[in-house]
């Protein structure tokens, strides 16, 4: 227990040290953006005088060094600066980040699903032609890009001339689960399914790998020859120790699919943060696409932090070193 104690210690003590450098770097990056804060917030028509009384009460020409550390000051108290609309960045991304997140980990959870049942499959039937079927469906999910499946999505299952008619082709209003089950999950669906599908097809391939390596030790013969029926063996043993690998890569899956997402969110038309990049490069809006950058990747660091944590949960081995 003290070395399970001592090891999520030290993941936790990274946590801050990564959160200081992903802002910096969004930081740094964001300071060569050619938009100038002070035209964008006081319009094309002020004076000179204004522009510079602006960027002067706003710390515009303070150091690089100076303007990082107030800006990291009014991040821990929930300051991420204003849009050009004057609205908080914090308020913005306080209404889409959570549907986003919604997205992505339904998208997760599909691919998950998918990747487990048909990587055991493979796995158990190794060689054969189902194993030999699974294969080319994984490639064949791997090689499909997200957001063209979207786009067959839509003309398959969309109400639009043509399709089926049975999701929203595009999503006019966001309704949370609370509200309505059934709308919201009309509306998220596809979306879902988009991201899951190229994720899925990776995931497949690690989950029959890991499981073929199970298989073939020696325990697993021995179990076998012992008398321990073979669906005992694999559903107590075989499985667990094949998911460690597998749990270490979903890590970086949700990344992926956290970028995949903004992409889905423009093309579904949902109003979520896709949709707030998109504006924010649109408009020269520095401090929102900041703002969205940065929760998107501190969120990415969370994730990661978690995965480790269950990896370590997983494997009783990491634990003893």
């Amino acid at each position: 227990m003290s070395n399970l104690l001592r090891l999520i210690g030290r993941r936790l003590v990274a946590l801050p040290l990564m959160i200081l450098g992903v802002t910096f770097l969004v930081f740094f990056v964001m300071s060569f953006s050619p938009a100038d804060p002070a035209r964008l917030a006081l319009g094309e028509s002020a004076s000179q005088e204004a522009l510079e009384a602006y960027r002067e009460a706003n710390g515009l020409n303070d150091p690089l060094l100076v303007r990082y550390f107030n800006f990291l000051v009014g991040m821990f108290q929930g300051d991420l600066g204003t849009t050009t609309g004057n609205t908080p960045v914090t308020d913005v991304v306080r209404h889409a980040f959570p549907i986003t997140l919604q997205l992505t980990f339904l998208g997760l959870a599909i691919a998950v699903v998918i990747s487990f049942v048909l990587g055991v499959l493979a796995a158990l039937f190794r060689d054969r032609w189902l194993d030999q079927v699974i294969r080319v469906v994984s490639i064949a999910a791997l090689a499909t890009p997200s957001f063209w499946l979207a786009i067959l999505l839509i003309q398959w299952l969309g109400t639009i001339p043509g399709g089926w008619g049975v999701f929203p082709a595009l999503v006019t209003r966001w309704v949370p689960f609370a509200e309505d089950p059934g709308v919201w999950a009309n509306n998220i669906v596809l979306p879902a399914v988009a991201l899951a599908v190229p994720v899925s097809g990776s995931l497949i391939r690690v989950v029959r790998t890991a499981m073929v390596e199970e298989l073939d030790k020696d325990y697993v013969r021995t179990a076998i020859g012992a008398g321990i029926p073979k669906a005992e063996v694999i559903s107590r043993n075989v499985l667990r120790n094949a998911l460690i690998t597998p749990i270490t890569v979903l890590g970086l899956r949700v990344g992926y699919l956290m970028g995949g997402a903004v992409v889905i969110e423009i093309i579904f038309n949902i109003q979520a943060m896709g949709q707030l990049i998109l504006d924010g490069v649109t408009r020269n809006d520095v401090f929102l696409v900041q703002g969205v950058t940065l929760t998107v990747a501190i969120a990415f660091i969370f994730v990661n932090i978690i995965v480790d944590m269950l990896y370590i949960l997983v494997n009783p081995r990491i634990r003893s070193i």
